[in-house]
């Protein structure tokens, strides 16, 4: 007697329910997102989630602050471990073909209990991400009509203006979202780069004694404080890490999605490593100063002197795009995480419709919009400003992140033992750097969870401790869902973690 497929439907047998049905179609249209992204489309997808302008701006002088003149060999430091990460995480890509990322590695790796765990992990940190970053776009684009002499405007105005506009994009096909951000992205790191290179022209602050390679020096980073410098680096990375989600939306997906996820460490590790240490000349011995007294100014205030006046306005503008920019990607990821769980069953079918005319998942679109708004309202009538709000809740989703790479980098390592290394990969992609990985990782969270007072904005250790229970709430609806099916819904727990996509494509051919 043959097994049964994934999903409890058996081949040639009718569905016993409606539940065994496969996801509904939508006017004809296709159950699983379609698209023709390339390896540079991709990239500059997920790259737009950093917001690169908005690090340089707002991140790296804090990496001064605590990691001192030898911060740059800070941000070196974590595009070795995090390319250690990418090397497991690309295996895994050629080898599981599905989307879902660190909902469908982790159920394949770990099992499906874990695997729905932490995809609603997932989806909580996203969510609470995307609503801490349009609390930035608000203060930012509030504090930009201040610095043009207009009138003080409340953040949550602007942020419900962002919330609209992102909503509204979210419903197109990928590949509108991709132009737009491929367009803000090149904008932004053209701005940086004009900074980096005028500096690097002018010598920095030394002049023409010429640059010092002490930001560089291992020895000199050693004196800053190591731990919080590599945690702030490891914070300002995130995003690359999506590219697998994407899966079914590109082209020759096991060439584009190794080459973006390559592409995305690499770049976005030398232009903040270029960055730091080109902030961190350009004000030279007086850089740990500048970064305390004042570190939201220190880049526009520098920018200013070594390129031109205008450029200080011009990185205000930039830095207001360039969170829109991240909105719509940090958008983009969270609705896909919704279209996959919905695929799976695992919360109601009806948002993984696929809109026949865009490609798009729309309805997991407008959930995602909506889930957001409810998470924004609550804290904003809390009485929390946009700055604090930001701080809470993107540092507390970066958190989040972090634990599922590592729980990535684990499933790997275990996929791969009970599987074997296939042919192509080898001991070092598959066991080692993973292992490597997860071991950095781990410790990097424990950090976090240490410091999270300097993760989350407050003033004193153990301070905010209880926005934790936010995405462990998650987690363990996660659990109890999946525990759930296991006993009650079995048809729904076998095809968790994208294995469902087994029968519809078979239903397909």
């Amino acid at each position: 007697m043959s097994e049964a497929p994934p999903g409890g439907i058996q081949t040639g047998v009718p569905p016993t329910s409606t539940e065994d049905l496969p996801v509904e179609r939508v006017d004809g249209g296709p159950r699983t997102l379609t698209g023709r992204m390339g390896a540079s489309s991709l990239a500059l997808t997920v790259l737009a989630f950093s917001a690169p302008i908005s690090v340089v701006s707002g991140f790296i002088p804090f990496t001064i602050l605590f990691g001192g003149t030898g911060a740059a060999f800070g941000f070196v430091t974590v595009t070795v471990v995090l390319l250690l990460f990418a090397v497991g995480y690309v295996a895994m890509t050629k080898h599981v073909p599905k989307p879902g990322d660190f909902y469908s590695f982790i159920s394949t790796g770990l099992g499906k209990v874990p695997g729905l765990g932490a995809a609603f992990l997932a989806v909580t940190a996203y969510l609470v991400l995307l609503a801490g970053v349009y609390a930035q776009l608000g203060f930012t684009i509030s504090s930009l009509i201040t610095s043009f002499h207009g009138p003080p405007t409340p953040w949550l105005i602007w942020a419900l203006v962002g919330w609209l506009a992102v909503s509204v994009l979210g419903h197109f096909h990928i590949e509108l979202s991709a132009k737009i951000l491929s367009v803000a992205l090149v904008l932004e790191v053209a701005i940086v780069l004009i900074y980096d290179f005028a500096v690097l022209l002018r010598g920095g602050s030394g002049g023409s004694a010429g640059l010092s390679l002490a930001p560089l020096s291992p020895a000199e980073f050693m004196k800053g404080d190591v731990g919080v410098t590599l945690l702030f680096g490891v914070l300002v990375f995130l995003g690359f890490e999506s590219t697998a989600l994407y899966r079914d939306e590109v082209r020759c997906p096991n060439r584009t999605i190794p080459r973006a996820t390559y592409v995305a460490v690499l770049f976005v590790g030398v232009l903040y490593t270029l960055s730091c240490y080109t902030l961190t000349s350009a004000y030279g011995s007086h850089a740990v100063e500048a970064a305390t007294a004042a570190p939201a100014s220190m880049f526009p205030d520098s920018i200013g002197h070594y390129v031109a006046p205008v450029f200080t306005q011009l990185s205000f503008v930039f830095v207001a795009t360039s969170v829109l920019a991240a909105l719509l990607s940090i958008h983009n990821v969270l609705a896909r995480y919704l279209h996959n769980l919905s695929y799976d069953r695992a919360i109601p079918p009806y948002f993984a419709a696929v809109h026949e005319r865009h490609g798009s998942p729309f309805r997991a679109s407008a959930l995602a919009a909506v889930l957001c708004i409810g998470v924004l309202g609550l804290f904003a009538l809390g009485g929390d400003d946009g700055v604090t709000l930001y701080a809470e809740l993107t540092g507390l989703a970066s958190v989040g992140v972090l634990v599922l790479m590592a729980c990535v980098s684990l499933a790997v390592i275990v996929w791969f033992a009970r599987k074997g290394v296939p042919a192509g990969e080898n001991w070092f992609k598959v066991f080692l750097a993973p292992g490597l990985a997860c071991v950095s990782l781990a410790g990097t969270v424990v950090l976090a969870l240490v410091r999270f007072n300097l993760v989350v904005g407050g003033d004193t250790p153990g301070q905010n401790m209880w926005l934790i229970s936010i995405p462990l709430a998650g987690l363990a609806i996660g659990l109890a869902l999946a525990l759930f099916y296991k006993f009650r819904r079995r048809h729904v727990f076998d095809g968790l973690g994208r294995d469902a996509r087994v029968v519809d494509l078979a239903l397909d051919a």
